[in-house]
């Protein structure tokens, strides 16, 4: 075996031991072929998009690490960097809420979430859009998150109007400006987030483009950094970034910028020019992103080297890279960490199971229609069932889902209401649009998800999953397994592809800088776009066409519902939209799953 071989593939020896799940019930980790990661002078772990699921994947085995094991993850690694006598910092770019029981199924919502997630020492936060869409959450935030990590926590273009005094203070500091800790180096970090429009009327959100002409802005960029460092809660492929880094490029034309993104729930990465470096860091929890610089900072003259990892979150992968094992990996801090995850879990009962999924229903593995599609299910199933009022049951109607409402795939097996939370984690209501002319109602869906005209005045992409920003078009790779990856070798002598085990399915990144950033090898996964949204027929005679209809649909495509009517020629405005059925379409769904499906697993009859 050549050494470069050893050295990728060494945690299929060093790891052959089975490490169990952090959390009660979790899958076991499979180990896999691995890529080192490759330290730098200046180093980051990243994590993005984490959307409340700090338990980690309960049923899946590349992502079961939980927040605790992140925790004696970056002691160990901090610990590395100072053995080496270089740098790292530890970063979070946003969306930490809405997504999982563990935040979202508590009354109020986050009562075990902010505590836990306080216990990661994070050098530089921002953020995301989830912590604004509504008043409360965003109260929360300005009341905990931002104290809880004081002048880590930056806010670049985001204000905070106070409830008492109807003040607007920003929602933390602009700007931060420190040193590292080994080698001194002088960083001037931003926090922003992009151009959001949905915040809540507690919040404020300057356009990134105003932003960079203030004068505190303007002031700061002149000044002369090291480094300056970039977080936001931002794609890296957005134009925001763009305007941040031209805006800092113009002053300082050799300086090193690196930026770290997220929003659009994807592993990516790029670079603006030869001294910048941009990552974004996945969703869910699933990864942790690792970046690494090389250079004299200090001297306009040295050309840094960049490096980019996406760390699967599991036990056997962290065991890897810290070089630990089982018994010395839990640092007493994680442990604990883990221990308030395992309480919280119990106490708001997720584990409670409302039936079980006679099958797997994807989001994007499989094209839709299709009868493994979970908008399928939703289209030809739930809809049907939930979409009913009891003073309007006679009346026919179209009901109209975004796809953007469902977050998460279903797995085989127990529908828990974690899982409930997982899938729709959001407190959508179904409105409707009584005895819409049938005529103008049938167009509907199409122009919601095809556009036209009615794009001009709000994109239609906000109502579909965040994952379709990047890519706009179906990736389907056939029957190979991880070709689209660079091999982790290329060796002989048994050290192959073939001597590899079976590979679990997951993650196959290419972005801007090449096909081998995935830290484990995975086998591939197809990707399908779906549409913006999908429409249930309820009630109607078979082969004839009603005179009249009633509009049902999700609360949040409500703006475009009234737009797309009113471009077919229906004037109606929000003053006639009415509440359809009582509860949450989670609620809705959930008690679906009750009367459907069996409540033990195996039970699946004629299903």
């Amino acid at each position: 075996m050549t050494s470069k071989s050893a050295r990728l593939c060494s945690v299929l020896a060093a790891l052959a031991g089975a490490a169990a799940g952090a959390q009660p019930g979790a899958v076991k980790p499979v180990a896999a072929p691995m890529r080192n990661l490759v330290w730098g002078n200046l180093n980051f772990l990243h994590t993005t998009d984490t959307h409340g699921w700090h338990g980690g994947h309960l049923q899946e085995s590349q992502y079961s690490a939980d927040w605790g094991d992140y925790v004696s993850f970056a002691e160990h690694m901090r610990r590395k960097a100072d053995d080496q006598g270089v740098d790292l910092l530890l970063v979070d770019t946003g969306d930490r809420v809405e997504g999982n029981g563990l935040y979202d199924a508590s009354d109020p919502k986050g009562r075990y979430y902010y505590d836990i997630y306080r216990q990661q020492d994070v050098d530089i936060i921002c953020t995301g859009n989830h912590e604004l869409y509504h008043a409360s959450t965003a109260d929360e935030e300005h009341r905990q998150t931002v104290p809880n990590f004081r002048n880590n926590y930056i806010a670049s273009n985001l204000d905070y109007i106070d409830p008492k005094s109807g003040d607007i203070v920003p929602m933390a500091q602009r700007y931060r400006r420190f040193r590292t800790k080994n080698q001194k180096i002088d960083i001037i970090a931003f926090g922003f987030l992009f151009n959001f429009m949905g915040n809540a009327k507690n919040t404020i959100v300057q356009p990134v483009r105003e932003t960079v002409k203030e004068k505190w802005f303007q002031d700061i960029i002149r000044e002369e950094p090291d480094v300056f460092v970039v977080i936001g809660h931002v794609g890296v492929k957005m134009p925001e970034f763009k305007e941040v880094f031209h805006a800092i490029r113009k002053h300082h034309p050799d300086t090193t910028i690196l930026f770290f993104g997220g929003h659009v729930h994807v592993r990516d990465a790029t670079s603006y020019d030869s001294r910048s470096f941009a990552i974004a860091s996945g969703r869910y929890f699933e990864t942790i992103g690792w970046m690494s610089a090389t250079a004299d900072f200090k001297d306009r003259r040295s050309q840094p080297h960049f490096h980019r990892r996406y760390i699967d979150n599991n036990l056997l992968g962290l065991y890897h890279h810290s070089g630990l094992d089982a018994s010395t990996f839990p640092t007493e801090h994680g442990r604990n960490v883990t221990s308030m995850i395992t309480t919280a879990r119990k106490e708001l009962n997720l584990d409670y199971s409302f039936g079980c999924a006679p099958k797997d229903y994807w989001m994007t593995r499989t094209p839709y229609p299709h009868e493994n599609s979970i908008y399928t299910l939703l289209e030809e199933q739930v809809l049907p069932d939930v979409a009913v009022s009891s003073e309007r049951a006679h009346v026919p109607r179209l009901a109209i889902l975004n796809t953007g409402a469902i977050r998460f795939d279903i797995f085989k097996g127990a529908f828990t209401r974690d899982t409930t939370y997982i899938v729709s984690p959001f407190t959508s209501v179904l409105n409707y649009i009584p005895d819409v002319p049938y005529r103008v109602a049938r167009h509907v869906i199409g122009m919601l998800n095809s556009g036209g005209q009615i794009l001009e005045s709000k994109p239609l992409h906000l109502m579909a999953i965040p994952e379709q920003q990047v890519p706009r078009e179906s990736v389907i790779y056939g029957h190979g397994a991880s070709d689209s990856q660079i091999p982790l070798s290329g060796g002989h002598n048994g050290d192959g592809p073939g001597s590899w085990p079976a590979l679990v399915e997951g993650y196959t990144t290419k972005d801007d800088i090449g096909n081998d950033g995935d830290d484990a090898a995975h086998a591939s996964i197809d990707f399908y776009v779906v549409p913006n949204c999908i429409q249930a027929q309820i009630g109607f005679e078979k082969g004839e066409e009603p005179e009249k209809v009633d509009l049902v649909f999700f609360d949040f495509i409500q703006p475009w519902v009234l737009m797309a009517l009113r471009f077919r020629g229906a004037k109606y405005t929000a003053a006639d939209v009415q509440s359809y059925v009582n509860g949450t379409f989670t609620e809705l769904m959930a008690g679906w799953i009750k009367e459907n499906w069996p409540k033990k697993c195996g039970d699946f009859g004629d299903l």
